[in-house]
């Protein structure tokens, strides 16, 4: 959004902005749904009788709302600097990162380099080379002052990690930052924990961004699960009632944490299959993001009790078959992948049944017709003699107006 000032036009960080409006917001405050918008702009959509969230259009479990202080604290300190400066020279931003030593200093300074980031990308790779910075966000991350820092004040807690997330893609020593990151006691995931319980919609998905920056290797990948309620505040954060930004974020942790064995059976044990089911057939999701469902949905699937959820939800079995062909290659690989898995390597009565009241086979052999990968077409090629084999149990819910093109 452009704002304009004099003879000045000013670009408005567009999470400053409310989602209905498009104006730079005055009170801030966030419904049930995680969504910020303007007080006034909220109040006059609820008041006309809607019951929904104006951005996600879920039903509102309450309309009760409460304030943003961390992003009207943002916005007030944003529109301070319009009256003296908004840019930073280098000299002006190694200077406030000295100042993040200062406890007196400390909360302004962070917010100035904040919005420093936010303002342009060169701005972040700037940033994201300052060695003295990621240290000291790593300092605070561990809770050096005795903790005080995250149970006192979450909020500044929170711009901790908007600001580390901003500033990931940029950094070259990545190894050495994540090595940082979970060196000593791993204070830093009891942070990120923190910020994904207690935080806002942005710092939650800035959380979501780190740990799924952290979870590099096996060990880490481990650490990261292994950290009690981790795993249960990602699986919240990707419920169907959240932006889909922070859905998606919580989506990639949970990938990049998920291959080891352990780590699946953790995601199946905390509910994960049940939590894909809903998402797969109650949100509509995007492209990327229905990929990123399947795919943990598949991880799901390549363990006993993943399976055993998956095949006593027919619901799920039927959502992952309504995702071949219509949403990409991609997704379309991992939902046969899970299929194949369930059907023709585990032979689950439960899968076949599902998948033959859902008229499985005509998607089956559909996509044998199309451009598909050849790993793609040999999977099912393997799913219709299952299909064959079981031809007297499941055929007489096939379609007959494609049977001219059964292979058999």
């Amino acid at each position: 959004m452009v704002r304009a000032r004099d003879d000045l036009c000013i670009n408005v960080p567009t999470f400053f902005t409310c989602p209905i409006s498009l104006d730079l917001m005055k009170s801030p405050v966030s419904l049930c749904t995680g969504i910020t918008y303007d007080r006034s702009s909220i109040q006059r959509w609820l008041d006309a009788g809607n019951n929904t969230c104006p951005a996600t259009m879920q039903l509102l479990k309450t309309k009760d709302f409460v304030p943003n202080r961390t992003l009207q604290s943002l916005i007030q300190i944003w529109s301070d600097s319009l009256r003296h400066s908004t840019i930073l020279s280098p000299d002006q931003v190694l200077l406030t990162v000295s100042q993040l030593e200062t406890h007196s200093l400390r909360s302004a300074s962070l917010t100035k380099l904040l919005l420093f980031a936010t303002d342009s990308h060169h701005n972040k790779l700037f940033l994201s080379k300052l060695e003295p910075l990621l240290n000291q966000l790593i300092r605070f991350l561990h809770n050096v002052d005795g903790g005080l820092i995250a149970r006192a004040n979450i909020q500044f807690l929170e711009q901790v990690v908007l600001l580390l997330a901003l500033i990931l893609d940029g950094v070259e020593d990545r190894d050495g930052l994540r090595n940082s990151l979970l060196k000593g006691n791993k204070q830093s995931l009891d942070s990120l924990l923190l910020v994904l319980q207690r935080g806002g919609c942005d710092s939650r998905f800035a959380s979501s961004r780190v740990l799924q920056f952290i979870a590099a290797d096996a060990e880490s990948k481990i650490l990261v699960a292994e950290k009690e309620g981790v795993v249960e505040e990602l699986l919240k954060s990707a419920a169907p009632e959240n932006d889909p930004a922070l859905v998606e974020a919580a989506l990639a942790s949970l990938i990049a944490i998920s291959a080891p064995k352990r780590n699946k059976l953790k995601l199946v044990s905390l509910g994960a299959v049940r939590a894909l089911s809903r998402l797969l057939a109650e949100v509509e999701l995007g492209a990327a993001a229905v990929e990123k469902v399947l795919k943990l949905v598949e991880a799901a699937s390549s363990t006993r009790e993943g399976r055993k959820e998956i095949c006593e939800d027919a619901a799920c079995v039927a959502a992952v078959l309504s995702k071949v062909l219509k949403v990409s290659s991609v997704a379309t690989e991992h939902a046969v992948t899970t299929l194949w898995s369930l059907c023709y390597l585990f032979r689950d009565r439960k899968a076949l049944e599902a998948v033959t009241q859902a008229n499985g086979l005509t998607k089956i052999l559909l996509l044998m017709q199309s451009n598909c990968t050849p790993q793609v077409r040999q999977m099912c090629t393997d799913l219709l003699k299952i299909f064959r084999v079981n031809s007297k149990s499941c055929l007489t819910c096939y379609d007959t107006k494609t049977t001219h093109i059964m292979p058999f």
